[in-house]
């Protein structure tokens, strides 16, 4: 660690101030890390550090979060890519799509937990571990070993960041997770904590559950597919997979979902043979952009003049014959 820590000063020194960037729809995984790091910069290094984001933070949780935080994130336009500053990216990767950075403007700083194939040759300094369940694990190492203390704010982010990634170390969770949840554990905001994790959604977000699991079908009782519709954010789709893969039974859920031009899919798993990521990317292909890893993943394809419905069904069976083969028994309604 001592390394990585000298290493990482070597990329900011000379610099006052780090623009920090989370992935596009930033989740407390995200949010989290991109917080640790600007504490991390700004204590250790006295470096003036923003945290700036493309897409929407949709889901109460995550709204929450932010006002806890007292709305450190600021909406990205093209001109905040043109002060020459140093760029850190968070829980995401250059090249991958789902973060607003321009391709021919490298990132000098990547943090992430994700397994994705190609690392541009030009970041300065990459700590990129995908047996980490969460990033904010990772800065969490770091704030440590710089011998920081964790105020309650910083603490609650972090141990939420963790929370929600690991499902509290049930998913994907390693030792080093374990290790940054226990030590920040009895530095919770824990009130703090409750308002966030029990923020009050509108009614949509009830008709969004309904018309899921209503088109919801259950393929010889391990593999559920779902579809949700036009929604309001579009983390929305996996808020319902998370709740569909409490379904007894369910090794995999697949869920589609349609954000203004795009369509979203979001992907979750218990398999130990095949990784959500591996399935989103075989799903996807090359019509849009996907990643992920073992438990959970995600991509997206835009729309434009293709027709939705067709699209899903294409994507569906594409899912169908990825996890089960040429399957020939029609999927059971959930409801």
């Amino acid at each position: 660690m001592e390394t990585r820590i000298e290493s990482l000063e070597a990329v900011l020194n000379g610099h006052s101030q780090l623009l920090i960037i989370p992935h596009n729809d930033p989740d407390p995984d995200a949010i989290a890390a991109a917080i640790g790091l600007r504490y991390l910069v700004e204590e250790k290094w006295k470096i003036k550090a923003h945290i700036g984001y493309r897409g929407i933070i949709g889901r109460a949780e995550n709204k929450a979060l932010v006002r806890y935080l007292n709305n450190p994130l600021f909406k990205l336009g093209h001109k905040d890519f043109q002060q020459n500053l140093p760029i850190a990216l968070v829980d995401t990767q250059p090249g991958v799509g789902n973060n607003p950075l321009p391709h021919d403007i490298p990132a000098s700083i990547v943090f992430d937990h994700h397994n994705l194939p190609v690392l541009n040759t030009f970041i300065k300094f990459a700590d990129i571990r995908p047996e980490i369940g969460s990033t904010a694990t990772i800065l969490t190492e770091y704030i440590q070993y710089a011998g920081l203390d964790f105020p309650r704010y910083l603490a609650t982010t972090l141990f939420y960041g963790i929370k929600t990634d690991t499902m509290g170390l049930g998913r994907g969770a390693s030792s080093n997770d374990a290790a940054a949840y226990f030590l920040l554990q009895p530095k919770v905001d824990a009130e703090a904590l409750a308002e966030i994790e029990r923020a009050q959604v509108p009614s949509t977000y009830f008709k969004n559950l309904t018309s899921a699991f209503q088109s919801t079908l259950v393929y010889e009782g391990d593999l559920v597919i779902s579809t949700v519709g036009m929604m309001k954010y579009p983390d929305l789709g996996a808020e319902i997979a998370d709740s569909l893969l409490r379904l007894q039974g369910a090794i995999w859920v697949v869920c589609f979902g349609i954000y203004k031009d795009d369509l979203i899919l979001s992907i979750r798993s218990r398999s130990q043979q095949i990784g959500a990521g591996t399935i989103a990317r075989y799903v996807i292909g090359n019509r849009g952009t996907a990643g992920g890893h073992g438990t959970m993943a995600g991509g997206q394809i835009r729309l434009r003049d293709q027709n939705p419905v067709e699209l899903i069904e294409q994507l569906t069976r594409l899912a169908l014959q990825r996890v089960k083969g040429d399957l020939e028994t029609p999927g059971t309604p959930l409801v």
